[in-house]
């Protein structure tokens, strides 16, 4: 398998679903995998991650990249659209069945949640543990969704943030969903595809999707793709104290104020607010980020 270190140039993406404007939250995202790349002197792509086809809201994918050129984040080549894709997912999906590392499964969300509620008691917001219920056939149902089997998927990985990680996919997780019932490919799949695809060398992204790795890193084994290295970066609370999102009611980022919206993503990122200009600032922050974070780097691979 190929990681991280065989790359021979960085190349780093923001990647935002296409369900409402930019908030404060995906702000954080956006600013911390451009820094990084600028900091790199890498490559910084936009994917527009509209693979949900019935969150997506009309027009959002345009407001976002108005926000973000508002903000002064200007991408190195033309965006990207999942839903402009789907032959390469299909392509993907197709050779793990035919390596018989995918499989039809007939359960829906309900018979999960029946079979596992007795055996996994389930924490609020916690993933939905699949229990292989059609690992060894449908037994006469009708086939819903496509699965990746996770035997033997114990996953280690280094993250740039929350240091040295590991999971037992299957035990936490279980064979996961590439093709959902209502015909979407999952985000798991998409995302692994789309990042060789785009010769994706470092990912950073929101700590809330942390647990999604090594998800991703088993579907990239299996598929013989290479590896990211991954920054999982702070998640921005809502004054519920959960994740900021656009389904607890997070406001869009006001660009007529651009340099005021990029400051608090800068403060949650622990860099120091500026004056003057965004652009000014951008590279302030670009200096900041690559002192702090290269400088970790280079320790790391010295011990």
């Amino acid at each position: 398998m190929q990681s991280a270190e065989n790359f021979s140039h960085y190349r780093g993406r923001f990647a935002p679903s296409p369900t409402g404007p930019l908030h404060a939250g995906s702000l954080v995202a956006a600013l911390a995998s451009w820094l990084d790349a600028r900091a790199h002197g890498g490559q910084w792509l936009v994917r527009i991650e509209d693979v949900d086809t019935p969150r997506t809201v009309p027009s959002a994918d345009r407001l976002i990249l108005s926000q973000l050129a508002a903000c002064g984040l200007h991408a190195d080549a033309p965006p990207t659209w999942q839903s402009m894709r789907t032959p390469l997912y299909r392509a993907a999906l197709d050779r793990l069945v035919t390596e018989a590392l995918a499989y039809p499964c007939a359960c829906s969300r309900k018979d999960i949640e029946t079979a596992t509620a007795a055996a996994i008691p389930r924490a609020r917001h916690a993933e939905l543990h699949y229990p292989g219920t059609c690992r060894e056939g449908l037994r006469g149902k009708a086939a819903r969704a496509w699965r990746l089997r996770t035997q033997g998927a114990h996953i280690g990985w280094s993250d740039r943030a929350a240091g040295p990680q590991e999971q037992d996919v299957e035990a936490g997780v279980g064979d996961f969903v590439l093709l959902r019932a209502d015909g979407c490919f999952a985000y798991q799949l998409a995302v692994v595809v789309d990042d060789a695809d785009q010769g994706i060398s470092h990912v950073v992204r929101g700590a809330d999707l942390l647990d999604n790795t090594a998800r991703q890193i088993w579907l990239q084994q299996c598929l013989q793709l290479p590896t990211p290295q991954h920054l999982h970066t702070p998640v921005v609370l809502g004054a519920n104290g959960e994740k900021l999102s656009k389904q607890n009611g997070a406001q869009a980022i006001d660009t007529r104020e651009p340099l005021h919206a990029l400051n608090q993503a800068a403060t949650a990122l622990g860099l120091p607010a500026q004056s003057g200009s965004v652009e000014q600032a951008l590279p302030v922050w670009t200096a900041a980020w690559a002192s702090a974070w290269m400088l970790l780097e280079r320790q790391v691979h010295a011990t």
